[in-house]
């Protein structure tokens, strides 16, 4: 049996978010420059984002630029950001074709002007497409989107327009990036580290993790179907025994 004919399509994560780690160390093992891995990487983004339409996954979120990325040499921060615009040009057509609509979280007013742009006119384009909605994580940063939020509430409190008393865990994600989409079902982490890298971490209290020591730019529509296949052997509780579970 192959590994596509072993997934659950009625058992998907509803939401799966992945840390794209390793282009850097990949491209090294090469003998390449750092870009040339961000370069190749973007291909398995391509393979990832169409094996998820396929399936049927409903949301996917992918870990593109940290606002600890800011801090790298120039010279890759700047590649980057051609990358990027650059994919967004080459990549509309694959979006319309598996009708995927695209989403970017973060810190958007951080990014050049020229990607902010390229940025919307896809976002405005993919629009109406409803297969699967592809959000970039840009210029995110997990603490940051969690100090916007309090600040925005605080706000509010302050002008009466909510109560303190009224703050619960639906007021708190209405004020997250994420307020349109559902938490976290599933995290991949490529390339063996075992970290969340301030990413959704509100998003994912209840996901499950898997690690793989896959480095980004191999990972394979393959690779999504052995992580999938590990979440769908996991027995999801939320706090309950299995007995009330099952």
């Amino acid at each position: 049996m192959s590994l596509l004919e072993q997934i659950d399509t009625n058992n998907l994560p509803k939401h799966l978010a992945i840390i794209m780690d390793g282009n850097g160390r990949w491209a090294k093992q090469r003998g390449l420059l750092r870009t040339l891995g961000h370069e190749s990487g973007t291909k398995s983004v391509r393979t990832t984002v169409e094996t998820c339409a396929k399936l049927g996954i409903e949301n996917l979120t992918l870990y593109a630029f940290s606002t600890e990325n800011w801090n790298r040499p120039k010279f890759e921060v700047d590649t980057l950001m051609k990358l990027l615009i650059s994919s967004l040009k080459k990549e509309l057509k694959t979006l319309s074709k598996n009708n995927v609509r695209l989403n970017a979280i973060g810190n958007l007013t951080n990014l050049p002007t020229k990607v902010q742009t390229e940025l919307q006119e896809v976002i405005a384009k993919t629009a109406d497409n409803s297969r699967l909605t592809l959000t970039l994580a840009l210029s995110y940063g997990s603490r940051e989107e969690l100090v916007q939020a309090v600040k925005k509430i605080s706000d509010k409190v302050k002008n009466n327009i909510i109560s303190s008393d009224a703050i619960d865990e639906t007021i708190i994600n209405q004020h997250l990036y994420t307020h349109n989409l559902p938490d976290v079902d599933l995290v991949i982490r490529t390339s063996g580290e075992h970290r969340i890298s301030n990413f959704l971490l509100w998003q994912i209290a209840y996901a499950e993790f898997y690690f793989t020591n896959v480095l980004w730019p191999d990972f394979k529509e393959e690779n999504l179907y052995e992580a999938i296949i590990s979440y769908q052997k996991r027995e999801r509780r939320f706090g309950k025994t299995s007995e009330q579970i099952s």
